[in-house]
């Protein structure tokens, strides 16, 4: 089965991530290198989003779309990454989402 596991950021994580000095932040970026080498064989593929305040979006409906700068909507939470897994079931695709090293929150979806 394929799923697409999304990797959320809240805004407290960031600040924890900001406050770290230099060697925690490196010993942090290389839990998640090492997670994504553990689970190679299972991730199709992988990306890192940039910045929410880089998006642009579409909202469609009521006429014409409109276009915005950035976000539609201001979160606490937003995707900051996604990595497509092949695995057996959900459950490994929960065991996979357990052991993610970084942001507190990962969603978990099939992918149709």
């Amino acid at each position: 089965m394929k799923y697409v596991l999304m990797f959320v950021e809240t805004e407290e994580f960031a600040k924890r991530l900001e406050a770290m000095d230099g060697l925690e932040r490196e010993a942090a970026y290389e839990a998640v290198v090492r997670w994504f080498a553990e689970n190679s064989g299972r991730i199709t593929h992988h990306m890192h989003l940039a910045p929410a305040h880089t998006a642009t979006t579409v909202r469609l409906g009521g006429g014409e779309p409109v276009v915005t700068d950035g976000p539609f909507v201001e979160g606490k939470e937003v995707v900051s990454g996604y990595a497509e897994v092949e695995v057996a079931d959900l459950d490994e695709a929960l065991k996979m989402a357990r052991s993610w090293p970084a942001c507190p929150i990962v969603e978990i979806r099939p992918v149709a």
